[in-house]
């Protein structure tokens, strides 16, 4: 059943669209308390399992998720029936408990689950698993006989700058913190019941429209939620207790973000299919590699590093142009064999220029090892530092200086995609011949494209030679621009925090889901089978995007108009 948004102005109590069952909002309180019982309850008899569920009055982590839950679903409730119903005639309570009571009884199942297999037997589950299985079962039977109501508009709910403000600094440190917890998980389970708790949640705070809310205050205080963004990041290697297996994979995240980022203005912006990006990526590694301190490097001169960073973002730029300007004049599924064939000949180059097949520039197949940390002035990379009494190890300090390229890349795509440029791609991208047509130069935009997101690539290049201390051809694979197109499509085309949560999400779960070997690859095919089922404008799609695969929500188009009147109205 849908909602029907009642006019600004009216009664805070909507009628209600159809009538549930009396005992619907009783047994839902029931559940949370029993959820909340059973949680501070024992769960598992075997200790060793979970990271210890097995204390009676002293809730593991996996039990303080559920409490949080219980939690989020009393404030769900009362905004249905009690002190906060005002609220509830915003938010669609209903469908948010719907989700959350859904969700927490499929977590409880599966911890059931997970102890039974790894202790041996249903009977290592204490009661408190079922006291709280029972509770997410009663609340999700609760959720689904609460009533539907009808709601106001979220866009024109409005609190004081301050409340706003502390909304987006309470989010964005929920997500520093659920981050932390999710990376210090080593139990395979835990992790994967950890990432099922937050999607539950971030999927019920969706279908409540309180993240439409946060949506709509992030429009209006973008400063303060990039500003909260950035300092969420540097505070994120703080949490970490000097862990450099961690900061490694926030690194390589970071590397792949900025690099995702410099291929969304080719994607997402110009519409060119590139298969064969990752080697921009490379060209900016081996650039740095070879002109490194290494005793491996094969040219003598050794210029700082910061001159380092710019050649190798030239030398991926000319590549750009060099394979651009012959190609481009081609587009689709001929581009993308194009630039397949590209990133396939740049890593053989790279593996015969050994001295025997081409001249001694890459030492062939055994790359460039034994690259040293980075050191600018006196700050020597590789050293550990205490900070406010936290050891910060290699990883941190390059992950701080990675920090500020993405910031760099950022900014870029922020401005090009603002600017007539920008437009000028998203017009190619909508419709080439039309483009042309209206005057629009498609040959240099598309070049231009190129050009750019090849910079951008070579400068994540650079810093990730010397972060991963050597380079090799194999390390520039056709897999890696496959993985990296499939970010920028599962976190949204043409955006950047969509393309910044597919980067996270796919450099992450392979990294935190070793356990599952093989079938890594097989759960990525999936999610973006689904992904392209249910949701294929992304995870964070632009709203003119989401017009595109849904041209038949009058509602959608009607706010895509008032923004576009916003926009021209600040220009």
């Amino acid at each position: 059943m849908t909602d029907v948004k009642t006019p600004v102005g009216e009664a805070a109590e909507a009628p209600v669209s159809k009538p549930g069952k009396p005992i619907a909002w009783p047994l839902g309180i029931a559940g949370v308390a029993l959820l909340v019982v059973g949680s501070f309850l024992s769960w598992s008899y075997n200790s060793q399992i979970l990271n210890d569920l097995s204390i009676n009055f002293y809730p593991g982590g996996l039990q303080l998720l559920a409490i949080f839950g219980a939690v989020l679903s009393l404030v769900l409730l009362l905004a249905e029936k009690g002190p906060l119903v005002k609220l509830g005639s915003w938010l669609d309570a209903t469908l948010g408990l719907r989700m959350l009571g859904t969700g927490l009884a499929v977590y409880m199942v599966l911890i059931v689950i997970a102890i039974t297999t790894q202790a041996g037997g249903l009977i290592n589950v204490n009661p408190g698993g079922y006291v709280s299985l029972v509770g997410a079962l009663l609340l999700a039977a609760s959720a689904w006989m609460l009533p539907l109501r009808q709601l106001r508009d979220m866009s024109e709910a409005r609190l004081p700058g301050w409340a706003e403000i502390l909304a987006i600094a309470v989010l964005m440190g929920s997500i520093l913190y659920a981050a932390a917890y999710a990376l210090g998980l080593q139990d395979a389970w835990s992790f994967i019941l950890c990432l099922l708790f937050i999607a539950v949640v971030a999927t019920a705070l969706f279908r409540t429209g309180a993240l439409s809310w946060i949506g709509h205050v992030a429009q209006r205080r973008k400063r303060v939620l990039t500003l909260a963004a950035f300092v969420v990041a540097f505070l994120f290697p703080f949490t970490q207790n000097g862990s450099d297996a961690n900061m490694s994979i926030a690194n390589q995240v970071l590397i792949f973000s900025a690099t995702a980022m410099g291929l969304n203005i080719v994607v997402g912006l110009a519409g060119l299919l590139d298969l064969g990006y990752i080697a921009f990526l490379g060209a900016g590694s081996y650039t740095a590699a070879v002109l490194s301190q290494s005793a491996f490097a094969t040219v003598n001169w050794k210029p700082p590093f910061l001159l380092v960073v710019l050649l190798g973002a030239c030398v991926s730029m000319v590549l750009g142009l060099i394979i651009g300007t012959p190609t481009l004049r081609v587009s689709g599924d001929y581009l993308a064999i194009v630039t397949l064939g590209f990133g396939e000949i740049f890593r053989f180059t790279m593996g015969n220029l050994d001295g025997n097949n081409g001249p001694n520039l890459t030492n062939g197949p055994n790359g460039v090892p034994g690259i040293p940390d980075l050191k600018i002035g006196n700050f020597n990379f590789g050293d550990s530092h205490i900070v406010a009494g936290i050891d910060l190890g290699r990883f941190s300090n390059y992950y701080f200086l990675l920090l500020v390229l993405i910031g760099f890349v950022i900014l870029v795509f922020a401005r090009l995609n603002n600017s007539r440029i920008g437009r000028g791609w998203v017009a190619i991208r909508e419709d080439e011949k039309a483009a042309e047509a209206m005057g629009v130069n498609v040959f240099g935009l598309k070049l231009l494209a190129f050009a750019v997101g090849a910079f951008l690539a070579g400068l994540a290049g650079t810093i990730k030679a010397h972060q991963d201390a050597a380079v090799s051809p194999d390390q520039y694979q056709f897999i890696e621009s496959a993985f990296l197109l499939a970010a920028i499509v599962l976190g949204g085309m043409g955006t950047i925090a969509g393309v910044l949560l597919g980067a996270t999400i796919l450099k992450l779960l392979p990294e935190k889901l070793r356990f599952f070997s093989e079938y890594r690859l097989l759960m990525f095919g999936l999610l973006l089978v689904l992904m392209m089922r249910f949701r294929p404008e992304g995870l964070v799609a632009s709203r003119r995007r989401q017009l595109e695969f849904h041209e038949e929500d009058e509602e959608l188009a009607v706010a895509v108009e008032e923004e576009h009147l916003i926009v021209e109205e600040a220009k």
